[in-house]
Formats: structure tokens, C-alpha cells, sequence
């Protein structure tokens, strides 16, 4: 048996590329939209992708399964369960509960386990010429090292009224059915720690059945449902915005996308007329380098692991927009936007310098040391935390009110215009999100105190909760 772990950092996604050597086919489990990878590594090890598996319909990736069937001529294995309104719209080979599907000597068996979502299944392996008992499960977002999957995902991100409580009864059931496997199982999930798919995902890819019969907090409620959904539901992250769209492209019908785009190099005056006309643009540059002078409007979403997340809260999937990044980091930004359908890039500027030139003048951000923040908080200042809620009912600032940053834009009547504005979160980045919304919505009264709780910690200063 060949296997391979694809991990995705921007996303903490996990993919599998698993292969039968004498019968040189491969299958690949929920592969991501830039399915280059997994056509490079079946050439490079002789093989043939001849089947794609999904454990559900995701909500925070585009799956290219579509892409990479298209590509390949592979069939695609899609689970037929969770009832009415679950249904994949496109054509497809059904799965469910305890079928079989071969793949030259592997054996893949379906296990249905909803509770993430109704139709969500799992797929226990056997590689039959070492051994006659299964020796992996992939589980989706179902299990998770330390976590499971949260239910409440359908109902908040995307309006699906009723659905947490019911599919919180259903992974209760799911988890029983679980601890009915050999401890010995070797379970590979489909996200790390920083998915929002959960709110506790241990950083280590695998883990076994018996390790998380010990060590998962889900299964120390065996003989408690009402303490297991209670606990299950509480304290879940906010769920991105853009969850809500991948539930629906993921679904039905769309237009695929082969192939990563290489995006268009704007000219000056392309870049100031689209300006006019309202498009955003993403600064995806360092938010010190950003801090030190931007594009009037333009809007900080730093290029790192976390970029397309914001940028999936912000942009909207039927407007275009434009991204300023050095050249050299354009693949990766644009493969990471692919990545959750954002493909809808009227191109780039590489530095500042393009508006500039003709004329143009650049901000620079008020960013303020712990020293200053201090000296400002003993003013008639108001200080917004930016951190989601669990966070800040964890531990915040006194007399800091609370505006998560992706809700800015519909809150900026809770920002104060009368008085001065001292805005942090964390670290900083999101403070630095939160900035170039602010400014650009025309708010001339900002401090960022960019070091955040942090470093507010780290120097012995107070929370309170």
C-alpha cells in the first residue's frame, strides 16, 4: 500500500492519497481545488487515479473533487446518506452505511457517522495482503485528535434552523459507535488544530482509536448525552462567513477550475479607475510594512496561513478584487483563495509604488506601544477588543467592549467618532485588519495597540473576565 498525508497549512485540511502499488490506482480522499498535487505524486509513483472519495459536503474548502475527476476520468464516491436536502446535485457513485468499494488489493468500508453533518461518513481501510482486520479510519470531520466535529456549523454559518441540536444527539450516537472499533485503528481526520471545524483539534496528524477513547474529552460522557451536547456546543468558535457558500458549491453544480490562474499585473491608471469604481483591495504585505504606508482604502489581510480565512469573511464571491503582494508570493495567495471558490481576481500590483507614481499619496497607520496605550487608556478613550467572544470572555481588558473583527463592517456604528478609538486583539493582525477597515470607512480617531493581550500579559498588566 502507498500512502500520503497532504496537508494544507492555510486551512489546516488534510488530504490522503492512498494506492494499491500492484495494481498501480490510487484513490485521494477529499482532495483540495488545486489538484496539481496529487496528479504530480501519481506520476511520480506509476499510478492511476481511478477513484475520489469525500466524507461529506465541507463547508470550509471548495473540494476539487470535480476538478480532479474531470482531469483524471475518476469516479466519484459520495456519500448517499443523511436523507432528503443532503443529496450531492451532480452525478456521482452513492455510498452507504457498511458498503464495500475495492481498490485493486484495498478494501475501503463506508461507516456512517453524522452528527458534523447528516450525510457524513467515514472509511475504514483493510490492506488486505498484510492483514484481514482494518487498519485506518479516515474520518472526515468526525473524529479529530482530542475533538469532534461541532454540529452547530449548519445552524450559524449557514442558516439551517434546527439542525445543531439534532446533529449533536446524532454524534453522540457516532461516538458510541466509534468506541466499537479495535483500539489499534489508526485514525487520520480531516483537519489540524487552527480549523474551525472544532474548538479544541490537537497539532498532531493521527492518532488511534484507543488514544482517543482515553485522551478525547468526547468519550468521558458515555453514560451522558445532556452533558455530552451541552459541553459539545458550548464555547465553538465563530464560524467564517464563507462557510455558508462552500455548503453550497459543494453541493450542486458549478463551473470547475482546472488550473491555478495567473493573475493580470494592473497599470497605474487600471489600478486607480477600478479604485474609483469601488473594488477592494487586499494589501496582503507584513502588517508592519502595511503600518508604514498603504493605498488610501485599501484593506491589510497579511499572506500568511490565515489570509484566506479573512479573506473569506470580507469578499463577497460576485465582486471582483484586486491584490497588492510581491510577485513572488502570488501563487501561493492566489492557490489559497482558490482554495475556498474566491477566483474572482481582476489582478495585482506588486508594491505601493504603482499608486505612487502617478501622484498618489500614501497613510500610514497610528500603531502605539504598550507604553502609549496605557497613557491613552487614562483618557476619555474607548477601548474595542477585536477578538471573538470566547476569547474575550476569557479574559479582557477593563471596560474594553467587544466588536469581533469580521463583524466590523456591520458594527461600525458601535465605534465610537466623538472620542478617541484604542483598537487590539491578540497579536496584532487582526487589530491591523481591523485599522484598515476603520480608516476606510472614515474614521480619523484609531490607535492600534497592536501588541495586543499578548504582550499586555507578558508585561504583567491585569484581565478581567
Amino acid at each position: 500500500m502507498f500512502f500520503q498525508h497532504i496537508y494544507d497549512k492555510s486551512l489546516a485540511q488534510a488530504s490522503y492519497f492512498i494506492g494499491c502499488q500492484k495494481a498501480g490506482v490510487a484513490a485521494v480522499i477529499d482532495p483540495k481545488r488545486d489538484v496539481d498535487t496529487y496528479l504530480e505524486i501519481a506520476q511520480a509513483n506509476n499510478m492511476k487515479i481511478t477513484h475520489i472519495f469525500e466524507t461529506h459536503i465541507h463547508a470550509d474548502f471548495l473540494s476539487g473533487s470535480r476538478e480532479l475527476a474531470k482531469l483524471t476520468g475518476a469516479d466519484m464516491y459520495l456519500s448517499d446518506e443523511g436523507g432528503q436536502g443532503w443529496e450531492y446535485e451532480f452525478d456521482h457513485k452513492g455510498l452507504k452505511d457498511g458498503q464495500i468499494v475495492k481498490l485493486g488489493n484495498l478494501i475501503f468500508e463506508v461507516m456512517h457517522t453524522p452528527g458534523h453533518t447528516p450525510e457524513s461518513i467515514s472509511f475504514l481501510l483493510t490492506d488486505t495482503p498484510a492483514s484481514k482486520e482494518p487498519v485506518m479510519l479516515f474520518t472526515g470531520d468526525f473524529v479529530f485528535v482530542g475533538d469532534i466535529g461541532r454540529p452547530d456549523l449548519l445552524e450559524k454559518a449557514a442558516g439551517m434552523i434546527g439542525t445543531m441540536d439534532a446533529g449533536a444527539k446524532e454524534m453522540y450516537k457516532s461516538i458510541n459507535k466509534f468506541s466499537s472499533l479495535a483500539d489499534y485503528i489508526q485514525v487520520w481526520p480531516g483537519h489540524g488544530a487552527g480549523s474551525a471545524c472544532g474548538k479544541a483539534l490537537g497539532a498532531v496528524p493521527s492518532t488511534t482509536v484507543g488514544y482517543e477513547k482515553v485522551r478525547n474529552w468526547a468519550f468521558h460522557y458515555d453514560k451522558d448525552e445532556p452533558g455530552f451536547i451541552q459541553y459539545l456546543l458550548a464555547d465553538q468558535p465563530e464560524p467564517p462567513k464563507y462557510f455558508a457558500m462552500m455548503k453550497k458549491l459543494n453541493k450542486v453544480d458549478r463551473p470547475l477550475l482546472t488550473e491555478v490562474p495567473v493573475l493580470k499585473k494592473l497599470s497605474a491608471s487600471e489600478l486607480k479607475e477600478s479604485m474609483e469604481k469601488g473594488m477592494k483591495v487586499l494589501d496582503a504585505r507584513d502588517k508592519a510594512d502595511f503600518a508604514a504606508g498603504f493605498i488610501p482604502g485599501s484593506m491589510n489581510i497579511q499572506g500568511n496561513n490565515a489570509f484566506a480565512t479573512w479573506a473569506g469573511w470580507f469578499l463577497k464571491y460576485d465582486e471582483q478584487f484586486i491584490i497588492l503582494a510581491d510577485e513572488s508570493n502570488l501563487d501561493d495567495l492566489t492557490r489559497k483563495l482558490m482554495r475556498i471558490g474566491l477566483d474572482n481576481i481582476y489582478g495585482y500590483v506588486p508594491s505601493t509604488s504603482v499608486w505612487t507614481e502617478t501622484g498618489g499619496k500614501l497613510e500610514k497607520a497610528n500603531v502605539i506601544s504598550i507604553e502609549e496605550a496605557k497613557k491613552l487608556m487614562k483618557e476619555d478613550v474607548q477601548i474595542v477588543d477585536l477578538r471573538g467572544v470566547s476569547e474575550y470572555n476569557s479574559g479582557h481588558i477593563l471596560n474594553a467592549d467587544n466588536v469581533f473583527v469580521s463583524t466590523l463592517p456591520q458594527n461600525l456604528d458601535k465605534i465610537s467618532k466623538d472620542k478617541k478609538v484604542l483598537i487590539h486583539c491578540q497579536s496584532g493582525d487582526r487589530a491591523a485588519i481591523g485599522y484598515s477597515i476603520l480608516v476606510k470607512n472614515g474614521f480619523t480617531n484609531i490607535a492600534n495597540y497592536s501588541g495586543g493581550i499578548n504582550e499586555w500579559v507578558n508585561k504583567g498588566e491585569p484581565l478581567v473576565s
